[in-house]
């Protein structure tokens, strides 16, 4: 005996339009459009879908910041994002090495006495010396990442001797350690852009930051960097591949 068909639900146009949106909106992060999208109906035959959904959903990248529009020039890519990957250990200079050049403004180098939290996670005995690095992240004259660093000072001291403007944190560990970095730890949440963030990163306050708290340790396990880091959500998508664990 044949199954019957289900019944389609009816759905309000803005969920059609929201679902059409999140579609298009990662194509446009993967360069599926050289500049222009294809035309409204040409997009409503693709999802199946009326005009008036299209034109929403359109809106809704448009208000994002991703598209522009216009009744004679059609509707164009307005920005692109960058890729930054979730399966490899990397810093950001070889994150985005196929992007353009990665250059540091170092806005703060102190020593100090680390908060209980960050002791902690270093397996720091409570007070003992850290170096805090502060450095606004540039690719081109871009700025994608504010990042806040405390590292162990025996292995600043050393890092501290070499040029941050130009060279990637991780590398200079490796450099002066001896050692390889081994794993690392990192949560990833969305945060609104403070005022000083957002003047920081020139975007408007408000604006939606990936927020990546990152422990790293050397290849022996010894903690050695833990990081706090606001990236620029309209201009970077991570991305990452899972597998899923036998049971």
């Amino acid at each position: 005996m044949s199954q019957p068909e289900p019944t389609p639900l009816r759905r309000p146009r803005a969920d059609r339009a929201r679902q059409v949106a999140d579609v298009l909106r990662h194509q446009i992060h993967a360069g599926a459009f050289d500049s222009a999208l294809p035309g409204e109906q040409e997009l409503a035959a693709e999802f199946f879908v009326s005009r008036n959904t299209i034109r929403e959903a359109l809106s809704v990248l448009k208000d994002e910041g991703l598209i522009e529009r216009g009744p004679r020039t059609g509707t164009h890519v307005a920005v692109r994002k960058y890729d930054h990957g979730l399966d490899a250990l990397v810093g950001l200079q070889e994150t985005f090495k196929e992007y353009g050049e990665v250059r540091n403004e170092v806005r703060a180098v102190q020593h100090l006495a680390a908060p209980p939290a960050v002791a902690r996670k270093l397996c720091l005995d409570p007070g003992a010396q850290v170096v805090f690095v502060e450095r606004l992240r540039y690719l081109g004259d871009l700025p994608l990442s504010l990042d806040l660093t405390y590292l162990v000072a025996d292995v600043a001291a050393a890092v501290l001797a070499h040029p941050l403007e130009t060279n990637d944190v991780f590398a200079l560990i490796e450099q002066v350690s001896g050692q390889r970095l081994g794993t690392a730890s990192l949560a990833l949440e969305a945060v609104a852009a403070d005022a000083h963030s957002a003047a920081t990163l020139q975007i408007p306050a408000g604006a939606a930051l990936l927020m990546l708290e990152r422990l790293t340790r050397l290849d022996d396990g010894r903690p050695v960097d833990l990081e706090y880091i606001r990236m620029r959500g309209d201009r970077i998508t991570m991305r990452g591949n899972l597998l899923r664990s036998i049971p």
